[in-house]
């Protein structure tokens, strides 16, 4: 089965992400590649590693239906998808970047290492989760049963994660020697995290001067009491047989994963009384924190190999 898929918002960093990455597979075809800003030049020169002669198109939502597409990424601002969603055939499966179906119960949220993977084989429409959301919701995941109080998520990206359109955020002269604290109260991801693990979340984001990565060091009250070893182990065999997550014992670093795919969890801490962990947590934003993610679960919902 060769898959026919449609990319519709290409411009951006995570776009040309997906585009890298489905210039890899042979058992999915980008037959429609649609954007407002890029309309009439070729793919290929935004991506040169995809060997096609396709163009981007200016797509109109009403046409999508008579594509033939089996798959669909969206990678569009929040609330620009919902056209989209409303003309695409039931048959044909969804994988939407933005946060606007991340807390829908008629939608599969798609983060297959937390979430399991036999909820995406077959789903149709799919919620792919936030690059902070990940990175910290796989540093509560294999302890969740034990969290006693709120958690407490500080996190750092890089500043690919306020896109292409200028603002402070992505100002490399605002950020050059700096550190940039945002959004500090009702972030979507602080949401996102509460909603999804169940527990209380305190998140505070910031972005600082490198282009891609991101790390979370994230504050875990627990019941009980354990051992840093036993913590660790604990992580360990919750993420055995993962090929994308890392578990490993010195404290990761942004730089360590930045263009790889997975994610690493590692620097695991507690306190005196062994009632107070602390982890953390570093991926990609563009890779595992969006791209590589999307394409996991396009590939798991089309039946294919991840």
């Amino acid at each position: 089965m060769t898959a026919r898929i449609g990319l519709i918002g290409g411009r951006g960093y995570t776009g040309r992400e997906i585009l890298r990455l489905l210039s890899r597979r042979r058992d999915m075809e980008l037959v429609l590649a649609s954007s407002r800003e890029l309309a009439g030049q070729k793919v290929q020169d935004t991506a040169p590693e995809l060997d096609t002669g396709l163009r981007f198109e200016s797509v109109d939502p009403g046409d999508i239906a008579s594509r033939g597409l089996d798959g669909i990424i969206l990678a569009l601002p929040n609330g620009a998808g919902a056209p989209f969603v409303a003309e695409t055939l039931a048959e044909t499966v969804i994988v939407d970047l933005s946060a606007d179906q991340r807390f829908s119960d008629d939608w599969v949220y798609g983060l297959p290492e937390i979430y399991g993977r036999d909820q995406l084989k077959g789903a149709k429409r799919i919620a792919n989760p936030g690059c902070y959301a990940t990175c910290g919701q796989l540093a509560i995941a294999p302890i969740r049963e034990m969290v006693s109080g709120a958690v407490h998520v500080f996190g750092v990206s890089g500043y690919s994660g306020a896109g292409t359109t200028p603002s402070r955020k992505n100002d490399t002269k605002a950020l050059k020697d700096n550190l940039m604290p945002y959004a500090l109260t009702g972030h979507i991801h602080e949401r996102e995290m509460a909603a999804h693990t169940g527990v209380d979340i305190h998140f505070t984001p910031h972005v600082a001067s490198f282009f891609s990565g991101l790390v979370t060091t994230v504050h875990i009250p627990i019941t009980g009491m354990m051992t840093a070893k036993g913590c660790l182990e604990t992580y360990r065999a919750f993420y055995e047989g993962e090929p994308l997550i890392e578990v490993v014992e010195d404290i990761p670093e942004p730089a360590m994963i930045s263009g790889r795919p997975g994610a690493m969890v590692g620097g695991v801490g507690l306190s005196g009384d062994g009632r107070h962990l602390t982890v953390v947590s570093v991926l990609d934003n563009l890779q595992k924190g969006a791209a590589v993610q999307a394409m996991q679960n396009l590939a798991l919902a089309l039946g294919l190999p991840e």
